[in-house]
Formats: structure tokens, sequence, C-alpha cells
């Protein structure tokens, strides 16, 4: 038994409104199984976009999180940072 998160979209009637929805899913026998009961109208067709659980543990992400930095300069570290913090502010609306 493999558990998979899916998004699936709705389109209603070919336009361009949307609906998005993230479930767990468990895929079995060829067929997507919700662990939870999506909000739409049986029968609806959905688009998934599978993705599957990742098999990297704990460690070797620390690992690889520990390389992201691999051969940039203090100041291209402290620069990246200063970005990374700046962001707080991204989505807030800039007035004069």
């Amino acid at each position: 038994m493999i558990i998979i998160n899916y998004v699936y979209y709705i389109t209603f009637n070919q336009k361009a409104n949307s609906m998005t929805q993230t479930l767990d899913a468990i895929y079995e026998k060829g067929v997507f199984r919700p662990l939870t009961n999506p909000e739409i109208a049986e029968g609806e067709s959905v688009k998934l976009i599978v993705e599957t659980a990742s098999k990297i543990n704990p460690e070797e992400m620390l690992k690889l999180a520990a390389q992201v930095y691999e051969g940039l300069s203090e100041e291209q570290i402290n620069e990246i940072e200063q970005i990374a913090l700046a962001r707080s502010n991204f989505f807030t609306e800039n007035n004069p």
C-alpha cells in the first residue's frame, strides 16, 4: 500500500474558475482512494498532480541542507540570509 498526497483541480464548464484541494490518498489496485472526503460532486472530473512522500531520512535531509551554502563566501551567505529575512514583507503593499 502506498500513501500519496495529491492535489486536484476542478474546472467548472471549461471556464478558468477552479478550486484546489489537497488530500492524502492511498493508491491501491490502480485507484486513488482519498483518506478524507473531497468537496466535489460525485462523478466530477478532476486533474490529479501526484506527489509521493519523500524517501529521504532526516539525517540525509540535514546533510543536503548543509550543502546549500557550500562554496559561497561569508558575504554571499549574509546577502542571501538578508534576502530571506526580508521576505516577511514580500506580500505586503508598499504604501508611499
